[in-house]
């Protein structure tokens, strides 16, 4: 699958309500596009799906929150202490010595003191334990002295102390998460700990993903002269299901026009987001683009990148498209820096940028001005905490196995040239991310 880049007239925009209107913006500029600028456009045409589904909340793990999540109680639910100790009434304490106080009884967390304490009374208390009817105040355990049934209490002590009130953590109705909330364990356990077993989540968002390219041969088969194994399909399988997408792998098309066409339809029509990689570069068959238009409106872009500079993105009757490089690393670079923002948006999420930090470069790197380049390298923390980052060697966008050996993107901005060994430069982590 073979397409040219579609160059279209630039005047300026600031909200397009089309693509068609994109591609007539002032600053819209397909020979060379900052990163930043294609992210924005992207996003632009971004609306999260709709569907909703219940799910347990052991089963809900890696989805995202279609319903702000309230709580149906208080946390704490009554006055608790947040230490071992003694309950008492700060209004019995002398303002000139010691106060002794009759120790009438123990609550213990999940086991509550049931009598009140009076005057000249205080209860044994653990942690977590209610403060017992008529207490305001705990001392911990280590700042008194016990005599038989009685404990002495200092003087010093401020009402209130060590006590955790009611709500003071979650007050009931409270909003806990918000819609949009991916969940990880620790939310979980927090909707578990408010007594909720059931949560309104998003549906999957189905991804639909194909190879192109009459060279590519799926493994099992033997290679013809010229011929590769495809491996784009696999991480673009790995990507998607990593992050929790339903995935449909839709195999390698052939060069062909009908089945570049048949193809197209069925996975616009079975899918939520269509990916594809190879056939977004410059000089490769037109009747692609003649599809494309076809089918829906679709960009060809080049982006002031490396790897990855060809980049194709709209849309093909309701599913989004985008049209990947073929190269291998390129393609994940691409997907990374692009694909992986949209998906979450569109499944209803609020991603966060991949994160970055600043480490020093052990070695040197050469690159041009003019292109913001992402190339692959190994983060590591020294004894002294301070961080290092080593470019993984040859950068070549077919070389996959600089991203096996990658933790991290080693981001150098549009302006900057070479950059000598020693210079400190942005990290991208990727562990995790993979």
């Amino acid at each position: 699958m073979r397409a040219p880049l579609h160059l279209k007239k630039v005047f300026s925009m600031t909200a397009p309500a089309s693509l068609r209107d994109l591609s007539s913006a002032d600053d819209y500029d397909p020979n060379s596009m900052p990163v930043a600028k294609a992210r924005e456009y992207i996003r632009a045409f971004l609306q999260p799906i709709t569907g909703i589904e219940r799910l347990g909340v052991r089963a809900a793990l890696g989805r995202v929150l279609a319903q702000d999540v309230h709580s149906p109680i208080d946390v704490p639910g009554q006055d608790n202490s947040a230490m071992d100790g003694y309950a008492f009434r700060h209004a019995d304490l002398q303002s000139g010595g010691d106060t002794a106080l009759q120790v009438i009884g123990t609550s213990f967390a999940g086991a509550p003191l049931t009598r009140e304490v009076a005057a000249g009374q205080a209860a044994r208390i653990m942690t977590g334990g209610v403060v017992p009817a008529g207490c305001d105040t705990v001392i911990m355990q280590e700042r008194v002295t016990t005599e038989g049934k009685s404990v002495r209490i200092p003087p010093g002590q401020q009402l209130g102390q060590n006590v955790r009130k009611a709500g003071c953590d979650i007050k009931r109705e409270a909003v806990v998460f918000a819609a949009g909330q991916m969940l990880r364990p620790a939310e979980l356990g927090m909707i578990a700990s408010l007594g909720i077993g059931e949560i309104s989540v998003y549906r999957k968002l189905r991804v639909a993903f194909f190879s192109t390219g009459d060279e590519l041969v799926s493994f099992g088969q033997p290679l013809g002269v010229g011929q590769i194994y495809d491996s784009n399909r696999y991480t673009l399988h790995g990507m998607l299901s990593r992050m929790g997408m339903e995935v449909l792998d839709m195999g390698v098309i052939r060069d062909d026009p009908a089945a570049i066409e048949a193809a197209f339809t069925s996975a616009a029509a079975s899918a939520d987001v269509v990916i594809t990689s190879g056939g977004v570069s410059v000089g490769e068959a037109d009747f692609v683009k003649q599809i494309l238009d076809k089918l829906g409106e679709v960009l060809f872009w080049k982006i002031a990148m490396k790897p990855g500079r060809p980049l194709a993105y709209g849309k093909l009757k309701n599913a989004h498209f985008f049209g990947l490089p073929g190269n291998p690393v390129s393609s994940m670079v691409t997907f990374y820096q692009f694909v992986r923002e949209a998906l979450w948006v569109l499944a209803g999420a609020r991603p966060a940028p991949i994160p970055m930090l600043k480490a020093t470069c052990t070695g040197p790197i050469k690159k041009a001005p003019g292109r913001t380049e992402f190339q692959r390298g190994i983060l590591s923390q020294g004894a002294d905490g301070q961080w290092t980052v080593r470019p993984t060697g040859d950068q070549g966008s077919a070389i996959l196995s600089s991203m096996s050996l990658a933790n991290c993107f080693i981001v150098l901005p549009d302006e900057v040239g070479n950059t000598a060994a020693g210079a400190v430069v942005d990290v991208q982590v990727l562990e995790g991310f993979f």
